[in-house]
């Protein structure tokens, strides 16, 4: 190999590894009889070559069981046979359970530890019994890793064993108990857990633990280390309130458990804001950002302190978090953000701006800003002003309108534009008669938006001017005023010798009446020799809908211009000629993906049936952004084709288009879409997307998410749920309150906290009901957790 050979991927597969690998699927085909040699391949030096033996001995399933457990046993002597040994029962199928359970009464700890590693991996609910019994083995490694294990199995009686540990009076065996029973998520493991916050041994990690749950119920014990703990505990109970918050929302919508308590207990003589202030000098950043959210939460003029401090902060999460935080503190905050404006630097007023209100005794202090050495925070003082909507400051932005920076003026004449006033006519009439260049543009720019009949002149006058720019700003305001020499201006300039002044003039005309003058000079600008004319003429005879020039619209479909290949496929989907659609199916097979998208998209517009297999087609294209666009043309149309299609795109392996899928599915109305959206809540990747979908009350939402709940498992009926949650509607209340009868029994067990959190005597009732009569004990459980029992 020569040395200019590109090296070779460090994922690639040699050539000896791969046929290994191929040799070990010819074993695999063979059945048991190969088990002997296949099991002397779980050692192989090759990663891949091992993978591919797991693999084989997995799917030879009982047959393999008890040779790997004589490895586990008796070949202890290489860690990679070990490990690719546990893999391989996990992955097994058939009867595994039994077999490795008998590994647990062997006398070697190392072999009883990758025993409950197996069964905990394959979340064995039939081995919580053993599981149980090995968390007081004598050996702490054995007890560990049946922790861990009965964590991954969950379920109540796994919960109760790790609740049992608690008591075990060994740190080595408490501290991952915690861990464990807070990413249980279960309600049950939360008054156990508060008791040990009493303990200053494990108050850190009982607190971590309480907001890994997720459950509301811990809020009230973690506001209180707030106001008692040292410094650290009062980080680590911020982050997990957050925690506790985040969960709420995800499963209900918009909870406020989190922000109420804490606002209810905020009060003399330990004012929470204060406390939560002090703390953050020795906060990393994750600590900073949670304290921010809980300060904005709690208000006062302490937590506005605290916030403005950590607008400074070098982390972008934190400062973010810190201004989401000030805006949530509305008028508490605002005094002190405005003498923060008036006293701070520039790179502090580039924070600042966006979060002050919409007050009109702001106006002043942001009025300063406008003459800030930075333009950035003049273009934002220009944006406040515009938010705030007092009109007093309209004579001020027309003070800047010739700022030399042009992001400024454009964020002034927006300004103008938004707030109006009275006195806005007058002072962009004398502007426009500036002898300032960049004055008068920009002058010209407001009155061609607000179409001021008394403008015109100002207008036309532009319109003679040498320089472009301002005949172009006078160009794009001629169509919005009616007067018959507006139009007169706009066809003189579609004849004028700059190629520029003539491409402006046939985009604006597209913004006019069609009449016979217009389409005629329309038609001329189709033979120009600038490919901007003509594209340009090509949009405004499609905006126009002209259909009387297609064929001539057509007749440019192989233009040596790309713009302008793509102006004709605009057009056409404008109309619905024949001619048109023939030449728009035409170019959906262009060589030009620029003009094949474009095309797809006019295709879709169209809603056309005979159109619907073309885009189908294109679904499949090699290119993301042409299958991206097509999957949105296919989406317009109401046919049996189109859920599958935006199914199968909801697998496909760009990103985007993924996602487009699923907002697509969104949509759909009908039970056989909501099912379509249920079945992909498998994806991690799309899980969060989906449920937002499936939040989306469309008709048929409601009985189709009710009949998955029928069926779901302890992996979708929280989902489920939380979609229904969510919806924040009287009938998905409802809907929630008939899930405690008419779901599975896992859908009835993650319904509880939702309907507990409805908060209602109806609630309520519906819960004690379940809670006495429910035929599983599980679910009887849960409600009365719900309860608070």
């Amino acid at each position: 190999m020569s040395s200019t050979t590109a090296k070779q991927h460090p994922l690639s597969l040699s050539a000896e590894d791969r046929a290994r690998v191929e040799e070990v699927d010819q074993l695999a085909r063979r059945g048991p009889a190969s088990l002997p040699v296949l099991v002397t391949g779980l050692d192989a030096p090759s990663w891949a070559v091992r993978r591919a033996v797991v693999s084989a001995l997995a799917r030879l399933g009982s047959a393999s069981v008890e040779p790997l457990c004589e490895v586990l046993r008796h070949r202890r002597d290489n860690e990679a046979r070990i490990a690719a040994a546990v893999d391989a029962l996990v992955a097994a199928t058939g009867e595994v359970e039994g077999p490795v359970e008998l590994l647990g009464d062997d006398p070697n700890p190392a072999i009883v530890c990758d025993a409950a590693q197996v069964l905990g991996r394959r979340r064995s609910r039939r081995s919580v019994p053993l599981l149980s019994r090995l968390i007081v083995h004598p050996d702490d490694n054995v007890a560990v890793a049946a922790i861990e294990a009965l964590g991954r199995v969950g379920g109540g009686a796994a919960v109760d064993a790790l609740l049992s540990s608690l008591g075990s009076g060994n740190f080595f065996r408490i501290f991952p108990a915690i861990d464990v029973l807070g990413r249980s998520g279960d309600p049950t493991v939360v008054p156990a857990l508060m008791a040990l916050l009493s303990d200053p041994f494990y108050v850190l990690e009982a607190a971590r633990a309480l907001g890994r749950t997720g459950q509301e119920a811990a809020v009230p014990a973690l506001v209180g280390l707030l106001q008692r703990g040292n410094d650290a505990v009062v980080r680590v109970a911020a982050v997990a309130l957050v925690e506790i918050h985040d969960a709420q929302v995800q499963r209900f919508g918009g909870a406020r458990t989190v922000p109420s308590v804490l606002r209810s207990t905020s009060s003399e003589p330990h004012p929470t804001g204060r406390r939560l202030a002090q703390v953050i000098a020795g906060a990393d950043a994750g600590e900073k950002t949670s304290v921010a959210r809980l300060l904005g939460w709690v208000g006062g003029a302490d937590a506005a302190t605290g916030l403005l401090k950590l607008l400074d902060s070098q982390d972008l999460g934190v400062s973010r978090a810190a201004a989401a935080a000030l805006g949530e503190l509305g008028a508490e905050a605002d005094a002190q953000i405005l003498q923060a404006l008036r006293e701070g630097d520039s790179s502090r007023r580039r924070v600042l701006l966006p979060l002050v209100g919409k007050r009109s005794a702001a106006v002043p202090d942001v009025l300063l800003c406008l003459e800030d050495r930075d333009a950035t925070v003049r273009a934002l003082a220009a944006e406040t002003l515009s938010r705030i909507g007092d009109t007093s400051a309209v004579p001020a932005l027309f003070a800047r309108l010739a700022d030399e920076d042009p992001r400024v003026s454009q964020a002034v004449v927006g300004a103008i534009q938004s707030l109006g006033s009275e006195t806005t006519e007058n002072l962009a009439l004398e502007a426009a008669r500036s002898t300032d260049v960049r004055q008068r543009r920009a002058a010209l720019r407001i009155v061609a938006y607000f179409g001021y009949p008394r403008g015109l002149d100002a207008l036309l006058l532009a319109m003679r001017d040498p320089d472009e720019r301002l005949r172009d700003a006078a160009i794009y305001g001629l169509p919005f005023i009616d007067d018959p020499r507006a139009v007169d201006a706009l066809l003189a300039a579609a004849n004028h010798e700059s190629e520029r002044t003539r491409a402006t003039a046939m985009r604006a005309l597209g913004q006019t009446d069609k009449q016979a003058r217009i389409t005629s000079t329309l038609l001329g600008g189709l033979n120009d020799r600038d490919p901007w004319v003509r594209y340009y003429a090509c949009q405004s005879l499609g905006k126009l809908n002209e259909e009387a020039a297609a064929d001539a619209i057509v007749a440019l479909a192989n233009d040596d211009a790309g713009q302008v290949r793509v102006a004709v496929v605009d057009a056409l989907a404008h109309m619905h000629t024949e001619s048109a659609m023939a030449a728009l199916r035409r170019a959906a097979s262009s060589a030009d993906a620029d003009v094949r998208r474009a095309a797809l998209l006019g295709l879709g517009v169209a809603r056309r049936p005979d159109a619907l297999p073309v885009l189908l087609e294109a679904v499949h294209s090699e290119d993301p952004a042409t299958r991206l666009v097509a999957l949105s043309a296919v989406a317009e149309y109401d046919a049996p084709e189109t859920l599958p299609a935006l199914l199968r795109a909801a697998g496909d392996r760009d990103d985007s288009v993924r996602s487009a899928a699923v907002g697509f599915l969104a949509t759909r109305t009908g039970s056989h879409a909501t099912q379509q959206l249920v079945s992909l809540l498998g994806d991690v990747m799309l899980r969060e997307q989906v449920v937002s979908a499936l939040a989306l009350p469309v008709e048929g939402r409601l009985p189709g998410l009710m009949a998955a709940l029928e069926v779901s498992d302890d992996a979708t009926a929280p989902l489920l749920v939380a979609a229904l949650a969510r919806m924040r509607r009287a009938d998905a209340r409802a809907a929630l309150m008939q899930s405690l009868i008419g779901a599975s029994p896992a859908g009835r067990r993650a319904s509880a906290p939702a309907v507990a959190a409805l908060g209602t005597v109806e609630a309520r009732e519906a819960l004690d009901k379940a809670a006495h009569r429910d035929e599983d004990p599980e679910v009887r459980r849960a409600c009365l957790l719900a309860l608070g029992r």
